[in-house]
């Protein structure tokens, strides 16, 4: 029998000494959970943590890390940047930014442009502004469940209590549910909020509000893996063309993981504008708002009155600019069949959950777009936050999660995470996974 690695002294330690000095010990709260563990170092699809286990990972940065770990080729273009004196422009354009955006545009055909911030939150506040300044109108319409940054504008209805945001509506829109405070009412009286594959409420909202743009991811990976019902992107496109709003795609967590040119090219659906982040650079941090030069020259339009500010220091910073190069052209690169091993490995987890899950009598759906997937304890393909709330067995999802971390399987400790293969994760790394989620599985199950 596996002996179990929940020993986390080292990384309890870690978390009291830091909140000393910063609020809740953790930089971004996001990343705090329950077991406590704080990783140091990883190599391809490997982490262990200062207590000195070692895991195969499928958190990934959250999903960021697509390439794995410290991909060499990413890392080594890094250094090349700091051994050539590369510097951080004080004026003044830079030939790696230009390399880049011609790269990325390539890349995702509906991109004409593209700017480059620090974030993808950073990102997305840039695509809402654009919007609001294209269609002189305010009001902007977000997914229930989704995520798409901090900022005031979207931080909201992540992952709400039926208490807070009340029972499915027809046609209708959820309460503004804040993740966070200090967002003015005023400013979350413009935002509504509607479920995931629901048109007609995103019509009703249309013809209530001026709205400037709708944004969303274009699979909810907020909350694991719920995909569009068929037309309901196309109704989308169809629906901003009509009345005259911006159709945004988040593509922050599933661009460049589902296909090099974003789940956009696999839909075929050309937003106005899209955000990217995450895999575009392997975890270094780098966003990116792309779309219709007509929407995208608003960041240099001559009218002072229209223009759009961007403005970053770190924008394009060059060790990041090297790693999204680097990461890019692996990407392209057919020699490396990325997407084909990727997709390959995600079959065969997909394949092994079933078999095993199948021997159980308890009911379950697997959630799978190429390598990212998710285990519901529903009986069918989630359509939205509610229907997840209403049917998932959230109870059982965080003992199994907690079960696998204990045998040496890190997933984000958090029901409904999607969890994330890497290029760097082997056909071995999956079998012993698949051999461990047995085991845990008939301990809760049998």
């Amino acid at each position: 029998m596996d002996k179990k690695i929940m020993i986390t002294t080292q990384s309890d330690k870690l978390l009291h000494k830091n909140e000393q000095w910063i609020p809740g010990g953790v930089v971004s709260l996001n990343r705090k959970c329950e077991p406590n563990i704080c990783f140091d170092t990883g190599r391809g699809s490997r982490v262990h943590d200062i207590d000195g286990n070692e895991y195969i990972d499928y958190q990934g940065g959250f999903a960021a890390v697509f390439l794995g770990h410290n991909d060499p080729d990413v890392n080594a273009a890094v250094v090349k940047s700091v051994e050539a004196n590369e510097i951080l422009m004080s004026a003044g354009p830079t030939a790696t930014e230009g390399i880049l955006a011609e790269l990325f545009c390539r890349c995702v055909p509906a991109a004409d442009s593209m700017q480059i911030t620090t974030t993808g939150s950073e990102a997305t506040y840039h695509a809402i502004r654009i919007a609001r300044a294209v269609t002189k109108k305010d009001h902007i319409i977000i997914m229930q469940g989704g995520y798409n940054g901090w900022h005031n504008d979207v931080a909201g209805n992540v992952i709400s209590s039926l208490g807070n945001i009340g029972p499915r509506t027809a046609n209708g829109e959820y309460p503004f549910d804040p993740i966070s405070a200090g967002i003015p009412l005023a400013h979350q009286s413009l935002v509504h909020v509607v479920n995931f594959n629901d048109l007609a409420s995103v019509e009703a909202m249309v013809k209530k509000y001026p709205v400037a743009c709708i944004i969303l991811e274009p699979i909810l990976q907020n909350i694991g893996i719920v995909k569009p019902r068929e037309g309901y992107l196309e109704g989308l496109r169809r629906l901003a063309d009509v009345n005259g709003f911006l159709l945004i795609f988040d593509e922050v967590k599933t661009g460049f993981r589902h296909a090099l040119g974003g789940y956009q090219s696999i839909c075929n659906i050309s937003p106005d504008l899209s955000t990217f982040g995450k895999a575009l650079a392997n975890g270094y941090p780098m966003g990116v708002i792309a779309g219709k030069k007509e929407y995208m020259n608003y960041f240099n339009h001559p009218d002072k009155a229209s223009r759009v500010l961007i403005a970053g220091t770190f924008n394009a910073h060059p060790l990041t600019t090297a790693a999204a190069i680097a990461t890019l052209q692996k990407l392209s690169a057919p020699e490396y069949h990325v997407y084909e091993h990727v997709y390959g490995l995600g079959e065969m987890m997909e394949a092994g959950l079933h078999e095993i899950l199948n021997r159980f009598d308890r009911s379950f759906h697997i959630a799978r777009q190429g390598s990212a997937f998710c285990l519901y304890f529903m009986d069918h393909a989630p359509v939205d936050f509610h229907d997840i709330m209403e049917h998932h067995d959230f109870d059982l999802d965080k003992q199994y999660r907690h079960k696998l971390i204990e045998k040496g399987i890190f997933n984000f400790p958090l029901p409904i995470k999607q969890a994330s293969i890497s290029y760097a994760h082997s056909a071995a790394d999956i079998q012993e996974t698949l051999e461990k989620t047995e085991d845990v599985l008939n301990d809760l199950l049998k």
